[in-house]
């Protein structure tokens, strides 16, 4: 019998900020901040970043893995993403898929919830993937976004 191609997967993360939850979302929805955060992390070289943060507006990185690792130093890599919902300082939905050397390896509906807490919010980041073709899978997924996550943590500590 024939397996499938596709592996779906979801996964749910919360984490804490003592911060509002506008200062969240605007390290999101600015483009200079959600660089610093998102794009230009440890072991990436960027090729190209851009962001149009709106309903209806796109995002895209294009980005090469640099150093030792599962994937061959130098690989192209892209994320090209598109805004599907957005509440100021509470929710952000997007759909985005994922490249390497020019060929998909998942497709993602991911939502973020900004939630006021006593204590400032917390972020509820929600994941629905289809992953395929022995892509990286949900767990790798789910990792690599508790370390986005915690790059979130110190720009908003800037």
């Amino acid at each position: 019998m024939q397996e499938p191609s596709v592996i779906h997967g979801t996964f749910v993360i919360r984490r804490s900020y003592s911060c509002a939850p506008a200062k969240v979302f605007t390290a999101f929805a600015d483009k200079g901040k959600k660089r610093r955060w998102f794009v230009e992390g440890p072991g990436f070289a960027i090729d190209s970043f851009e962001m149009d943060f709106r309903i209806g507006g796109t995002e895209s990185c294009h980005f090469r893995y640099i150093g030792d690792g599962p994937i061959d130093s130098g690989t192209p890599m892209g994320n090209d993403t598109w805004y599907l919902d957005i509440v100021p300082d509470q929710r952000i939905v997007t759909a985005y898929n994922m490249t390497m050397n020019g060929k998909s390896f998942s497709s993602s509906l991911a939502t973020i919830d900004i939630l006021k807490t006593d204590k400032g919010c917390d972020v509820l980041f929600t994941e629905q993937g289809a992953y395929f073709d022995g892509a990286d899978g949900v767990k790798m997924r789910e990792e690599g976004w508790k370390e986005l996550l915690g790059q979130l943590e110190k720009e908003l500590a800037r």
